[in-house]
């Protein structure tokens, strides 16, 4: 291939994909043992950690937007977890709230965390919380800078200057120069 930069091996955004393909493989049982989906996942660990938070508020954590955060908790209020309510002050504004059975779920949840973290840290030995945070801080870092990039100038990232050499593996694990 001329250009190695076009190689599949070598697009980063494929191993996100590639990466968020086999994280919610490994999901998918655990959270069919809670009777979640993982959209209803993130919404209850909001609800979690905040114990009541409007839609609003459940679609700002989440990065969501209201329609597709509407109908995950009214499948969340059908199963029992939730409970939803109109502020008596703002009727447009609706509060979500944990049920006992939705609270109940909470511990069954932590198991879930643990086997996750498990998987992609590679086991829970003590090295492991330091390969979280590491993890953590590249992707909360990498995350930033692509929401930064993505609200400055149209959404365009800015091309890496010819002064700048980048070498990148192509699949046989030979450095090639872009």
């Amino acid at each position: 291939m001329s250009h190695p930069q076009l190689l599949l091996s070598n697009q980063l955004c494929f191993r996100v994909y590639a990466l968020e393909k086999e994280i919610m493989t490994a999901y998918r049982p655990l959270l069919d043992n809670l009777g979640l989906t993982y959209p209803q996942y993130i919404a209850m660990l909001v609800l979690w950690e905040k114990k009541e938070s409007t839609v609003g508020g459940i679609c700002t954590a989440l990065g969501l937007d209201t329609g597709t955060v509407s109908p995950v908790v009214k499948r969340l209020e059908k199963a029992g977890l939730v409970m939803r309510s109109r502020l008596p002050q703002d009727e447009r504004t609706v509060m979500v709230s944990l049920t006992e059975a939705g609270v109940a779920l909470e511990m069954k949840a932590i198991e879930v965390s643990q086997e996750i973290a498990s998987c992609v840290l590679g086991g829970t030995d003590a090295g492991a919380a330091d390969r979280y945070i590491f993890l953590r801080s590249v992707l909360d870092e990498t995350l930033a800078r692509i929401k930064s990039r993505n609200t400055q100038e149209g959404g365009n990232c800015q091309p890496i200057s010819q002064d700048v050499e980048i070498s990148i593996h192509d699949t046989d694990n030979k450095e090639e120069e872009l």
